[in-house]
């Protein structure tokens, strides 16, 4: 089933993010999706660059469209202009890809309220400018398409702030809205209780919102997350829950299930990053009762 129909069909959705591999064989990642088949609505496809080689994501989304396997390719705003982002719009339908998920470059980066603000500004008029003439049939240079490109648009929203959501995200949400956005996608979430009050503000867009939900398997990643990624992001009981298991595993997979079921009953969805592990996911699918 397609993105797009599954969010109209209001069911709770999963997906997940995988990175592109840099040595250009997606055999193995895909290898692994296999165990989990039929219960993921996409696999979100995201850039890793190491010692200056970045992985080809659009060749990777492609890959998975082969495979039946649902893509969504996943991009950034803030260091690319109009005709990049166009190029690579272009070459990710072209490619028979029709999810597209927008971060700005800033994504997951530590900083002041002001910075925190801005994780997911993703240059929405840059975004609808490039967008607005690929639906018309032509490039934002004049150049006719010999097809019209439509994505199912999916944009990151920084959902920490519980009820006191800035004016300006709240404004960047309607622009997203109003640009036909498909889903919009948190932050990772481990507070749930805060997560709702959140929801309670942004539900008034009437757009799905689907919560990123992080496999810690260790307490080292845990606090590696609040050192490196933002502080008190996880809360201390979780860090000494997987401190104190002698079973790392199944205290990593209790957490995940009990996160999970309460953003049932709180959003539209959840997005799932493992940071490697697919091979293991199905145990977690299984715990969380997921499809």
């Amino acid at each position: 089933m397609k993105l797009n129909d599954a969010l109209e069909r209001k069911g709770f959705i999963v997906t997940s993010e995988i990175q592109a591999p840099i040595d250009d064989q997606p055999d193995a990642v895909v290898e692994d999706l296999k165990a989990i088949r039929g219960r993921v609505d996409g696999f979100s496809v995201s850039e890793i660059e190491v010692e200056g080689v970045v992985g080809d994501s659009i060749k990777t989304c492609e890959f998975l469209k082969q495979n039946r396997f649902e893509a969504i390719y996943q991009t950034t705003t803030r260091d690319k202009d109009r005709l990049t982002l166009q190029k690579d719009l272009i070459s990710a339908h072209d490619a028979g890809v029709e999810n597209l998920l927008v971060f700005t470059e800033d994504y997951r980066i530590t900083g002041d309220s002001l910075q925190e603000m801005m994780f997911f500004h993703v240059d929405s008029g840059k975004l609808s400018s490039v967008l607005d003439h690929l639906r018309k049939g032509h490039t934002v240079d004049g150049i006719e398409l010999k097809s019209r490109p439509e994505f199912c648009l999916g944009s990151g929203v920084e959902s920490s702030w519980g009820k006191n959501i800035p004016n300006l995200e709240m404004k960047e949400m309607e622009v997203l809205t109003k640009m036909g956005a498909g889903f919009f996608l948190s932050t990772p979430v481990f507070d749930t209780a805060l997560f709702e009050k959140y929801m309670k503000q942004a539900n008034t867009f009437g757009v799905p919102v689907i919560a990123e939900v992080m496999i810690l398997r260790t307490a080292g990643m845990a606090r590696f997350l609040n050192r490196h990624f933002k502080s008190g992001l996880v809360p201390e009981w979780i860090i000494q829950k997987l401190s104190r298991a002698t079973d790392k595993q199944k205290a990593s997979i209790e957490l995940f299930a009990d996160i999970v079921t309460e953003l049932k009953d709180i959003c539209q969805g959840i997005h799932i990053i493992s940071m490697g592990g697919e091979d293991k996911l199905r145990h977690y699918f299984d715990a969380a009762k997921l499809k």
